[in-house]
């Protein structure tokens, strides 16, 4: 019944009479719907709870008004509108029992996963520069990031997401679409959205694909040698201190960068051998949903700072609410 399902959603002719996407279900028994609904609900919560904490105590403490806490807040504010993108529709159609997303909520959400996950990478670019000015050049820290150009970065940041996801989404949904409404994905996505084409014009969102991908290599680079500089700085310096208060501000950037590339990685360019609906799935889930959910977790375990003032503001909410 299924595959006979799956072939009639394949038979359609042609973009202009797809009203609407069918969605990769989690499950096809109800009670493993409503799993993956409580699920994905607590992974949502911790989401919300963690970024918008870090929202609010960078805003609210101003001796966290620095360069530093300023890209975190941007990054906290990424990091919500990634999981909100995905997330909640994921949970609803769970909840109905449904798979179905509108034409253009999928071109909405299509384009916010390209901007929000392009100026995620940007922005972590950028902290690595932070990071990098602050550790090898703290004499020149005042005058190289001062607020004006912090804001200047950030805007750059999210400039560059809004820009690659305007070229994705319009080339992906220009392109005339007679395979079928049916996704191999929870979310709608560029690739899936190619598989669908029955054109030789998606080779024009390749070329964009390549052109996003290799300036995504050059961001790399960058990181990797702004590291390759801070680690050289850090291990110079005398004190056991001093080593421990730089590593405890780069390590937690470190980490978010490793779990934020190699999830995409492994996500686009696993082998074919491994390759199955169900891993497929799983994949997609560790690098949707899983890094805007421990972000705010591996910053704030090493950041004493970060955690003083998150104990400050718990102690006076308790107070006023007293």
């Amino acid at each position: 019944m299924t595959a006979y399902m799956r072939s009639a959603e394949k038979q359609m002719p042609n973009s202009s009479s797809i009203t609407e996407f069918l969605l990769l279900p989690f499950a096809d028994t109800r009670e493993l719907q409503l799993l993956h609904f409580a699920l994905f609900l607590g992974i949502y919560l911790a989401a919300l709870l963690g970024n918008g904490l870090i929202l609010t105590t960078i805003a609210c403490d101003h001796r966290l008004h620095t360069p530093l806490y300023f890209f975190l807040l941007n990054l906290a504010l990424l990091d919500l509108g990634c999981i909100s993108t995905t997330v909640p529709k994921a949970m609803a159609n769970s909840l109905w029992d449904t798979r179905a997303i509108s034409y253009q909520g999928c071109a909405a959400q299509l384009f916010f996963v390209a901007f929000l996950v392009g100026a995620e990478y940007s922005l972590l670019t950028v902290m690595s520069y932070d990071r990098y000015v602050a550790i090898c050049k703290p004499l020149h820290y005042g005058s190289l990031l001062g607020s004006r150009v912090c804001a200047q970065m950030a805007a750059a940041a999210w400039g560059s997401g809004f820009l690659n996801a305007v070229l994705h989404t319009a080339n992906t949904f220009s392109l005339p679409l007679c395979q079928g409404n049916a996704m191999d994905q929870f979310f709608c996505e560029i690739p899936q959205i190619l598989k669908l084409s029955c054109s030789d014009a998606y080779l024009r969102e390749v070329v964009a694909l390549v052109c996003s991908v290799s300036l995504a290599f050059g961001c790399f680079v960058f990181i990797v040698f702004s590291y390759i500089q801070i680690f050289r700085t850090v291990f110079r310096i005398p004190s056991e201190l001093g080593q421990h208060k730089a590593f405890s501000t780069c390590l937690p950037h470190l980490a978010v960068v490793f779990l934020f590339i190699s999830t995409g990685i492994f996500a686009y360019l696993k082998p074919p051998s491994i390759s199955s609906p169900s891993m497929d799935l799983i994949v997609a889930v560790l690098y949707s949903v899983v890094p805007s959910s421990v972000n705010p977790l591996i910053y704030s375990m090493r950041n004493q700072e970060l955690k003083d003032a998150v104990r400050k503001l718990y102690g006076y909410m308790l107070l006023q609410n007293q």
